[in-house]
């Protein structure tokens, strides 16, 4: 049998597909989520069901979001899953995860990402926070260092400030890839988003700060000095409280939060 098969289903690379087996492994995360019933449950990518067996069994029916039409159909057929599923046959880059939600029961969402779209992923995601109560994911381990970093970190850019902006960020386990067929070429983890009831320091505008964070880390050996230039002056970086020549793994959230504010209040014109 291929390395890539599993359960009698070809892993598909298009689809980032690498499938858990390990049951001490899967009995780990579904503890971390620890799905009750009536939870608003949804699944991101079920694929063959490893996660979704023993959710449904402590939790009854969930909703599924796959774009894998062979999964999707196995799912549809499968003699216990079936009854307990609302299957979305979709592209969860591009699914209204708001659909789902209501006021009573905000939104419990979960999955082993595709590895390959994780980011864009989270980003998508992230727009649907208010309606969400958690999230429990698989990533790749990196970008969970990622999501978690603090500045002054390598690991510490875009997609570290606009999550802990908007969510609690929880490292939870990590996994080694034998745990899953086919094994990925990385490390795996699990990290657990709360979304922020409350920002005690909200921004302005958030497609400012991730149009600063962007600006920033696009070329991130640069000084602030010289990566802000087209955005903020130095004598407006120092009226901050910025060193222009920190770089920007230096600032803090806070600081790039001052910065969001101030190029909202004082947008760039440019001069015909």
């Amino acid at each position: 049998m291929s390395k890539n098969s599993h359960l009698g289903h070809q892993a598909k690379k298009r689809f980032g597909q690498n499938f858990l087996h390990n049951e001490a492994i899967i009995s780990q995360i579904v503890d971390a989520i620890n799905p009750e019933p009536d939870d608003n449950l949804i699944e991101i990518g079920p694929g063959l069901g490893a996660l979704t067996e023993p959710v449904i069994e402590r939790a009854g029916d969930i909703s599924v979001v796959e774009l894998d039409r062979d999964l999707a159909h196995r799912l549809r057929h499968h003699p216990f899953l079936a009854k307990h599923l609302t299957i979305y046959e979709q592209d969860a880059l591009k699914f209204d995860f708001a659909s789902l939600a209501s006021t009573d029961k905000p939104l419990r969402i979960f999955g082993n990402l595709p590895y390959n779209i994780s980011t864009p992923l989270i980003f998508h995601l992230l727009s649907f926070k208010d309606k969400v109560k958690d999230m429990h994911f698989m990533l790749q381990k990196e970008v969970v260092e990622r999501m978690a970093a603090g500045h002054n970190c390598k690991a510490f850019g875009r997609l570290s400030i606009m999550t802990q902006y908007q969510c609690q960020v929880l490292p939870v386990m990590e996994i080694g890839p034998e745990a899953f067929q086919p094994p990925p070429k990385v490390d795996s983890a699990i990290v657990r988003l709360i979304p922020h009831k409350t920002i005690s320091n909200p921004v302005k505008n958030i497609t400012t700060l991730n149009h600063v964070c962007l600006t920033a880390f696009n070329q991130r050996r640069k000084t602030i000095r010289n990566s802000f230039k087209k955005l903020i002056n130095v004598e407006q970086l120092t009226s901050l409280g910025l060193d222009p020549g920190l770089r920007p793994e230096n600032l803090t959230l806070n600081d790039y939060i001052a910065l969001a504010n101030f190029v909202d209040d004082n947008p760039v014109t440019t001069e015909k």
